[in-house]
């Protein structure tokens, strides 16, 4: 989420986070039908920076983009990003965080084994886009500098 606020503030493009679309402030979900139909509504516009990594749509965003990074972090420094969050007021989710989140925690934790092929596979078949697999935080922040 950092990159994608640094990402919208160096090319003025709409952000768009899944977490805020995806859950809604009651703490409850939109149904898949409605999330998959907001996603398709957003990806039909010209410019957009989407962030997040829900997979059920991410072939269509894929396909109708231009661009991807990718982050390809280790778990435990995603789950320490997390874990970090606790109890601030972000503008990419909807309610603070009052705890942790057994359950999200463990998808952090096995999102390697679940998705990183499909995901790589699917980005290696999209030759015409630009992708970028960024590994590092500091790999993001040089990234994010050279843009714009």
């Amino acid at each position: 989420s950092t990159f994608a606020r640094k990402l919208r503030d160096k090319t003025s493009l709409p952000l768009y986070y899944l977490d805020n679309i995806y859950h809604l402030p009651d703490k409850t979900d939109l149904s898949q039908e409605e999330f998959n139909k907001r996603i398709d509504e957003i990806t039909r516009t010209d410019s957009w920076i989407i962030d997040g990594c829900y997979f059920n749509n991410i072939k269509d965003r894929i396909e109708r983009c231009d661009t991807v990074f990718y982050f390809d972090l280790p778990p435990e420094i995603c789950l320490k990003g997390a874990r970090s969050r606790i109890g601030i007021k972000r503008e990419d989710f909807p309610w603070i965080e009052e705890e942790g989140d057994e359950k999200f925690y463990n998808y952090i934790l096995n999102f390697n084994s679940s998705f990183k092929d499909r995901i790589e596979k699917m980005l290696s078949e999209h030759k015409d886009k630009k992708i970028y697999i960024i590994k590092s935080h500091e790999e993001a922040d040089s990234l994010a500098k050279s843009i714009g």
